[in-house]
């Protein structure tokens, strides 16, 4: 369990906080890849007076666990919950493991609103997925069509256990009034990813991918035709966006963070990027005999650009050297 703050760094928007009963954020999740973005931010004074982050890993408490959950929300008093803790894994885990999915994550996220419910906590943001959006849908996707029909029958387990959140932030407001709220980034990559190739997503998985294939001078195989479409969005960008819908954003319905409809890139663009963020020079083969997973989902970012219609995203090739480079001078300690 790491803690940062109170410190001097300021942001606008942020009102209260400092006296007998100063802000205390807890993040589960805190060690993952967009708890480890939020950790930087803060560490580079993005906290204000009176504001105190705690950061939660698996080691400090089993999210499953009602009683460790409870033992470590009666430790931490937080007033505020990022909760970024899940079960989670690529294309080809999920569907060998859907049921898994299901229950692990539909146990931490009870256990944890209920518990963040019965400590009073005055605002929980979760963090869902676009992938609990239905299966056959019209695009772009938006706020008010997650439970228009079923997710993609690839990652179900996780997609209901995912969606279900939305339901319970309703419930938790109209029976109780609380402030629980959640966000729904596009596909996440980043630095402190999990790079493993058989369990991770798509990018960091081709990242580790182009990485053994320049070290032993063999093609890199992308899985499936590289035709699918996705949005990306950066770890460091989603955590500034998480910091925002912690002090300002008021609504219980969900909100989309995401890039533009139009950074829409294929996952052949993509491993084009990281071909060159690593100065790959070998053949590239995509394995048709893989799934391709859902072809596209594309996300709105409308509601968004309401709100901050002057954010700036890190540009996807940027995004990509950056992680890329730091995954080759971190290799022996990332994840993987």
């Amino acid at each position: 369990m790491q803690e940062a703050g109170p410190g001097p760094g300021a942001a606008a928007g942020m009102s209260g906080g400092s006296g007998p009963h100063p802000r205390r954020v807890l993040v589960t999740g805190g060690s993952g890849l967009v708890g480890r973005a939020l950790q930087q931010l803060v560490s580079e004074g993005k906290e204000l007076p009176g504001e105190k982050w705690i950061f939660l890993s698996s080691a400090d408490a089993d999210l499953t666990n009602v009683a460790e959950t409870r033992a470590v929300f009666k430790r931490c008093q937080p007033t505020h919950v990022i909760h970024l803790a899940a079960k989670v894994g690529g294309l080809f885990h999920n569907m060998a493991h859907n049921l898994d999915f299901w229950r692990q994550n539909m146990q931490i996220n009870d256990n944890v609103l209920q518990t963040a419910h019965e400590h009073g906590v005055a605002k929980v943001v979760s963090c869902l997925s676009t992938c609990i959006f239905p299966d056959k849908t019209t695009y772009p996707i938006d706020e008010t069509m997650i439970h228009n029909g079923p997710p993609h029958s690839s990652n179900f387990g996780y997609s209901y256990a995912k969606r279900m959140i939305d339901v319970q932030n309703r419930g938790y407001h109209e029976q109780y009034g609380r402030m629980f709220t959640a966000v729904i980034p596009t596909n996440v990559f980043g630095t402190h990813d999990n790079f493993n190739i058989e369990l991770g997503h798509v990018l960091p998985g081709l990242i580790h991918k182009a990485y053994l294939a320049q070290k032993n001078n063999t093609p890199l195989v992308v899985w499936g035709s590289g035709k699918p479409r996705r949005q990306f969005i950066y770890s460091l960008d989603l955590a500034r966006l998480i910091i925002w819908v912690l002090r300002e954003y008021q609504e219980i319905e969900p909100i989309i963070l995401s890039v533009g409809e139009e950074e829409e890139v294929s996952i052949k663009e993509a491993a084009e990027s990281i071909v060159s963020a690593m100065g790959f020079k070998g053949e590239v083969i995509f394995d048709t005999s893989k799934s391709d997973g859902q072809f596209k989902k594309t996300a709105s970012n409308s509601k968004l650009r309401k709100y901050l219609p002057n954010f700036q995203f890190t540009p996807f090739s940027q995004a990509i050297k950056e992680t890329c480079e730091w995954f080759v001078a971190n290799y022996h300690a990332a994840r993987k």
